[in-house]
């Protein structure tokens, strides 16, 4: 059987091949060239001003046009973007065969991560540019990014007191038994270094509960200080950082990330804030699943003139008959009042009281002690209906109505 003869490898080639000819007319390496040599490295932000003595410095769109390549190939270590500078063809013609080696490709990334964020606002203007972003309708997203922070170097101040006490114990242990110690020098010597261990280990503990109480915060990290532990995917926690998206729906092109710490529940009012900038008015609509789904939030859209569509997440059945539920109550908005399927009225005595959630009023009616249909309404013996009305009730009804007519 016959197979293809290869090419000798000592053979010369009559027709030699310029790096030019071979990259094709689309490759994408000739838009990332396009792009960075449109660009003002000063006005980025980019350090541009180097030594005169010694060997010279490589020109940052030469760096800047390598980092992106490696990103859109998923190429993100500076040692494997240096082989590529040798072996791909590709990244040979994007930087006319320059090879910088590996602690430059590093240093370069070190030493502009803001420059770096601002040439991805550059992207998103220059698709305005050429009408991509329609600005219409936009949609937003999360994905969890697991932090370099382990679990065991997350903590809330349930854990480390959990672990002073444990400390503390370990230490009236020690002392007890260095106390009837028989004059074993030995095992003395073994006892005051567990406890000198012991209390080394109590002050280190100490400083990060000191730590937590200085931030404010209800957790810290210790080895990535600004990750949090969140849940990531099917209930399980990990410690991590939230990236909220921003895209249009015009050719899906994202136009807004940011790296948060938080989950999904306080981010749309600040990535929408965002868009108004980016995109240059607030005439468009926004799309969010039911994770975003927070009364605060909707009132910030509002104030910033932005119309939202927010799935609208289940709400558990609270009362013995669905007839019964919260959304068969009429609200009277002029007397702020409730009236119920049997037409009784729930007044409140105008207290706002504090949930985590929002701020909300109670609503009840002495009605319920004789009410024919009470066991079908409400399980409380005692209190009756209690109806709650949160703070921001009036944005999330407009959502729902916006839903309705979307549908």
């Amino acid at each position: 059987m016959k197979y293809l003869q290869e090419q000798d490898r000592e053979q010369l080639h009559i027709f030699p091949v310029t790096m030019e000819a071979s990259i094709g007319t689309d490759n994408k390496v000739r838009m990332i060239e396009l792009f960075v040599e449109g660009l003002s490295m000063e006005e980025l932000g980019f350090k541009t001003d180097f030594v005169e003595n010694g060997r010279p410095a490589y020109h940052p769109k030469d760096l800047l046009k390598l980092f992106l390549y490696g990103y859109m190939n998923r190429i993100r270590s500076s040692r494997e973007l240096e082989k590529e500078t040798r072996r791909n063809i590709e990244v040979m013609w994007l930087l006319k065969g320059l090879n910088p080696d590996h602690n430059t490709i590093s240093n370069f990334r070190r030493d502009n991560p803001n420059a770096i964020k601002k040439v991805f606002r550059a992207t998103v203007a220059l698709a305005k540019n050429f009408n991509l972003i329609g600005g219409k309708l936009l949609a937003g997203d999360s994905t969890k990014l697991r932090a370099q922070n382990s679990k065991k170097n997350n903590y809330n101040e349930k854990k480390i007191q959990r672990h002073l006490d444990y400390i503390e114990n370990k230490l009236k242990e020690y002392e007890q038994q260095l106390s009837e110690n028989d004059g074993d020098k030995e095992n003395e010597q073994e006892l005051k270094q567990q406890i000198e261990t012991q209390q080394q280990r109590k002050q280190s503990y100490e400083n990060i509960q000191k730590q937590l109480v200085e931030s404010g915060e209800v957790q810290v990290s210790t080895s990535d200080p600004e990750s949090r532990q969140m849940i990531t995917r099917n209930n399980i926690t990990e410690v991590a950082y939230n990236i909220q998206t921003t895209v249009d729906d015009q050719h899906n092109i994202p136009i807004d990330f940011n790296v948060t710490n938080q989950n999904d529940s306080k981010a749309m009012g600040d990535m929408l804030r965002r868009a108004k900038v980016i995109i240059g008015n607030n005439t468009f609509t926004a799309l969010y699943d039911k994770g975003y789904h927070t009364g605060s939030e909707f009132e910030k859209a509002a104030e910033l003139g932005i119309e939202v569509l927010v799935a609208i997440p289940a709400v558990a059945a609270n009362a013995p008959d669905e007839a019964y539920n919260m959304e068969h109550f009429r609200y009277e908005a002029a007397g702020d009042y409730y009236v119920c399927p049997q037409g009784s009225e729930l007044h409140t005595n105008g207290t706002w009281y504090q949930s985590k959630a929002a701020p909300f009023k109670q609503y009840k009616t002495p009605d319920c002690k004789a009410c024919p249909v009470r066991e079908l309404c409400t399980t409380s013996i005692r209190n009756g209906k209690v109806v709650q009305r949160n703070k921001y009730v009036a944005y999330i009804e407009a959502n729902k109505q916006r839903i309705q007519q979307n549908q």
